[in-house]
């Protein structure tokens, strides 16, 4: 078990492996921004040479240190940190930060592993290797060899890039925000933004939580720690690495469109957290979100002196939902005498061209006592006639009087050089203002997406219960014969385990035994080849529908037979499937797997054929609640299919959820079955249920 997590931030005393005179050094740099930055604990610089370093005394060795010693800053060459982690181990100190690189980044993996195993043997925790340091205002404690001076204030950064993290710091001092927290993880080696927002969550300085990701290791543990996180503050962050094809896996479209940027997208939104595009847009939001009240409704009214600056607004404002008020009356009457008749008191509000800073008073006075608005969005356009020297006095005031009164408000200013100044004044006066729509629309729809966040509390997760011991059964079986999946007919079996639909069907040995099965089953029927040498058997001609009596099938039979061994010339076939031809419904196809970083997810999107090509689904973490399973629902662009279209009647979404849980269940609880598709599944009218038509399922020896 490690330390507290506090000892981390705050700790009553720090030692510099690596301390030095020399400025070129980072142990000089590190030295002197611990020195600078009014740490209030002791200091130990530690050097083999002893003597003095930067006026303190200094110590050949961490465990020559007479005192206790809470966190460790290593900053020597790689070849060294080992022993020094032995050492700090023995002295009991708690944290050992490690700036040194070249390790894992380089692929020196297994000295990397080595660290942390002696520094667990202690009970020591390790941040890093490959780091800039940490810095936390509640010890006045600049750990880093980053700039000197570090604004402190209310966001808590957790960074994996040095380099952005380093120009981050600065970035915060001059967007008026400053820091209560930042960490550079580095190669996470030990501890992770999980282990790291333990701290972040609670602490009263921190307000908001910004981190920037390059990859995750442990995708369940950072899920469990965002999801406590998001219900007490605003998480944002960024994420390299988007990738266009994603992770490709060669038998599971499930897997195949199980990209891990687009995984990453949708846990994330499951989460309650942010995800901004790029460092503006993430800093616009942590300003925003330090300046701003939360809303307490939903409703965003836009002012503006010009038409067609607040029609590119209206288009913001559905781009990143927020919802425009539209009681039209309520607003003719509010506005009656701030509007020229000529205007328009319609949302947005339009006062012309020829409006005044008296106006816009007016109309942000009216906006602020008109309760059904929530949140204000001010623009501007530079007119002739507007008395600009007034401009950022007015915006500033109103500014402060929407804010007291519990209405976040955005701003923004289209001009020319005298506006591009007041935007720099106004902005250093606190005050949330752009020069471009869009930019200011975005933080506000941030803060609406974190609102309904925490105003749509999730239930219980839905979990079902599995025939743990009919799957193995069935998975044992298919691991004898050295398959990593399962025959269609053992795939219905385990469907029929977890209680999933499926058609009539069974498994003919020879021609005799096929037509005897479609005659019990009753045509029209359906006839695939069952073999572990094809996956897919619709490519190679495998598959036969609509089958109507005993002539077709015969004549199926031996053509798939024939398809199949051309195809696949020394393919061993087990059998023919012959299946009930089922009614036709909306195909749609559901997944669930055991992903590599985020664990079980389950997925559900647009099924059929051109499934890889249209990519209209939708993933998440499991388990997870029945709220949130009807919005991923919601979220595919096929989602109007299920609420009936040109007359059909809405489609049995019960139903369709019932599966996603079910098969969610499946992974959870049987680590053997990592992959399982259903494409497609048929859903029928609302009361008459599903039916998993086409099935696959994916299996390991280990778990």
């Amino acid at each position: 078990m490690k330390p507290p997590i506090t000892s981390l931030f705050e700790p009553r005393s720090i030692a510099v492996i690596g301390a030095s005179q020399d400025r070129g050094k980072v142990g000089y740099s590190i030295l002197k921004n611990i020195l600078s930055g009014g740490f209030r604990g002791k200091i130990y610089p530690v050097n083999p040479r002893g003597g003095t370093v930067q006026g303190l005394p200094a110590y050949r060795d961490v465990e020559e240190i007479p005192a206790e010693v809470d966190v460790a800053c290593i900053a020597i060459p790689a070849r060294k940190v080992l022993a020094a982690v032995e050492r700090c181990g023995r002295k009991g100190v708690k944290y050992g930060v490690v700036i040194t690189s070249g390790f894992s980044e380089v692929g020196n993996t297994e000295e990397e592993k080595a660290i942390v195993q002696r520094a667990r043997e202690y009970g020591m925790g390790i941040l890093g290797p490959n780091i800039f340091g940490i810095y936390s205002a509640a010890a006045s404690l600049n750990c880093t060899f980053g700039p000197e001076e570090v604004a402190p204030g209310r966001v808590g950064i957790i960074t994996q890039s040095g380099a952005i993290g380093l120009a981050m710091i600065g970035k915060t001092a001059a967007e008026n925000l400053g820091l209560s927290a930042m960490v550079s993880v580095g190669n996470k080696s030990d501890i992770d933004e999980a282990d790291l927002l333990e701290y972040l969550v609670p602490q009263e300085l921190t307000k908001i939580i910004l981190m920037y990701i390059e990859g995750i290791k442990n995708g369940e543990k950072l899920v469990e720690h965002l999801k406590k996180a998001t219900a007490v503050k605003p998480v944002i962050v960024i994420k390299s690495g988007r990738s266009k094809r994603g992770a490709m896996a060669a038998a599971s479209h499930t897997g195949s469109l199980a990209g891990s940027d687009e995984v990453f997208d949708h846990i994330m939104r499951q989460c309650g957290v942010l995800r901004a595009e790029g460092i503006r847009e993430a800093f616009d939001w942590c300003s925003f979100f330090s300046r701003n009240p939360l809303p307490r409704g939903e409703n965003t009214l836009i002012i503006t002196n010009g038409g067609g600056i607040g029609v590119l607004a209206a288009d913001a404002c559905e781009k990143y939902g927020l919802s425009l008020y539209d009681d039209t009356q309520k607003l003719k009457d509010a506005f009656s005498t701030v509007v020229p008749a000529y205007g328009s008191s319609k949302n947005p509000i339009d006062m012309t061209a020829e409006a005044s800073s008296r106006d816009y008073e007016a109309a942000f006075e009216t906006a602020l006592n008109l309760d059904p608005v929530h949140a204000v969005l001010g623009l501007y356009c530079e007119t002739a006639v507007f008395d600009r020297e007034n401009l950022a006095a007015m915006i500033s005031r109103n500014d402060e009087r929407l804010k007291k009164g519990g209405k976040p408000v955005s701003f923004s200013l289209l001009g020319g050089e005298n506006t591009a100044r007041d935007i720099g004044v106004l902005e250093k006066g606190g005050v949330s203002v752009f020069d471009d729509v869009y930019q200011a629309v975005s933080p506000l729809g941030a803060m609406y997406f974190y609102h309904r966040h925490l105003h749509d509390r999730p239930g219980p997760p839905l979990t079902a219960s599995i025939d743990v011991h009919a799957v193995e059964t069935v998975v044992d079986g298919a691991l004898k014969e050295d398959r990593t999946f399962l025959f269609a007919h053992e795939a219905q079996t385990l469907m029929g385990t977890a209680g999933i639909p499926v058609p009539r069907s069974a498994l003919a040995g020879t021609l005799e035994e096929a037509v005897k099965i479609a005659e019990g089953i009753g045509y029209p029927v359906v006839m695939k080849v069952v073999s572990k040498d094809i996956l897919h058997k619709s490519d190679v001609g495998g598959v036969m529908l609509d089958l109507l009596n005993r002539s077709e099938v015969i004549d199926a039979y031996q053509a798939i037979v024939g398809n199949a061994l051309n195809a696949v010339p020394n393919a061993v076939i087990e059998g023919i499937e012959v299946t009930e031809m089922v009614q036709p419904g909306t195909e749609i196809i559901v997944g669930a797997r055991r992903d590599k970083i985020f664990g079980p997810i389950v997925m559900v999107g647009l099924g059929g054929i051109y499934v890889e090509v249209m990519k209209d689904v939708s993933f998440r973490s499991f388990p997870l609640d029945r709220k949130e399973i009807i919005k991923m629902i919601k979220e595919i662009k096929s989602y109007p299919l299920l609420l009936g279209v040109r007359g059909e009647k809405t489609k049995d979404m019960d139903a369709l959820a019932e599966v996603i849980v079910r098969l969610g269940s499946i992974i959870l609880h049987c680590p053997r079955v990592s992959d399982i598709e259903i494409n497609p599944l048929m859903v029928y009218e609302q009361g008459l249920g599903v039916k998993a038509v086409d099935i696959r399922v994916l299996i390991r020896k280990q778990p």
